[in-house]
């Protein structure tokens, strides 16, 4: 992202804050604003809309982490909580609500202010990197093609994101208009990044799903998912590091609980809730709750 793409971004953002300021006609609406305690955005691993949802893909249960983490701190269903997180959310690409959208939801709903104490971001999964246009959620067609699997040939083929183009560097580039945003409105706000649970098990070549109708199904020709999937985390990582943020390392929190594992806190279609708690190859409530209490220590809320 060029700097003048960034800083048009954050204009962009200053000027919304500024309208809602200017059209109230009011000494008090200049003020600093107070803002919410708590602030979540990100994608489905953050919203776990279920399928049922009647929401179109912005609902948020109560077994989201989102959810789960608010109520342990006492803010659920109060004005000093927002999750603007929606399935499909991503960076800066894709058909979903970006990161930019998100933050623009946001700050409409008086989000960021001085008494801001946390705001957490999730996101990558469903945005496009380097040559391909493939993203690896929501779909996963090629883990279930058993003829040409997710091999890293899948990047030429445009079936799997590329994993080269996941770097710390480029990460931190798109998001950090938004980080710059929010730490300017939000000046006393830890900001963190959350990273992504385990769902397989890093570096190996095969990957095992559960599905609907199909029992247990195991994809030999996996490596260039799987690859995808922890350079992401090492560029969320090294990202955070890089704009001077929180980092949150969800795989090792889950580490040993991912697909097929015999406590498995990643969902599929074929536990009974399934539908009002989430979508295949997302985080169960079990796998929620572990991360809101990670988050809550790490975040002193």
């Amino acid at each position: 992202m060029s700097s003048r793409t960034a800083r048009f971004l954050i204009a962009t953002l200053t000027a919304l804050i500024a309208t809602s300021a200017l059209s109230s006609g009011s000494v008090a609406a200049a003020q600093p604003a107070a803002g919410k305690r708590l602030v979540t955005m990100g994608d489905s691993f953050t919203a776990t809309t279920p399928l049922l949802a009647d929401k179109a893909g912005c609902a948020h249960p109560e077994t989201s982490w989102p959810a789960q983490l608010a109520g342990s701190i006492g803010v659920a269903g109060t004005a000093d909580f927002l999750d603007v997180s929606c399935n499909g959310g991503s960076i800066d690409t894709g058909t979903g609500w970006t990161l930019l959208q998100q933050a623009r939801e946001a700050a409409k709903q008086g989000a960021f202010g001085t008494s801001t104490k946390a705001v957490l971001l999730q996101v990558g999964l469903n945005d496009t990197w380097g040559s391909s246009r493939a993203t690896a959620f929501p779909s996963v067609d090629c883990l279930i093609d058993v003829v040409r699997g997710c091999g890293t040939d899948a990047v030429a083929d445009g079936r799997v994101p590329d994993a080269g183009a996941v770097t710390g560097p480029f990460y931190a580039d798109r998001i950090r208009p938004v980080v710059d945003y929010i730490r300017f409105y939000a000046p006393n706000a830890r900001i963190g990044v959350v990273g992504y649970p385990e769902i397989f098990p890093s570096g190996q070549s095969s990957a095992c799903l559960e599905l609907p109708g199909n029992g247990r199904v195991n994809q030999a020709r996996a490596e260039g998912y799987i690859s995808f999937l922890d350079r992401l985390d090492e560029a969320q990582r090294g990202a955070a590091a890089a704009l001077g943020i929180d980092f949150v390392d969800t795989r090792a929190l889950t580490a040993g609980h991912g697909s097929c594992a015999d406590d498995s806190w990643v969902g599929g279609l074929t536990d009974p809730d399934s539908l009002r708690v989430g979508a295949p190859i997302h985080p169960t409530p079990r796998g929620n709750a572990v991360l809101a209490g990670a988050l809550r220590n790490q975040f002193a809320l």
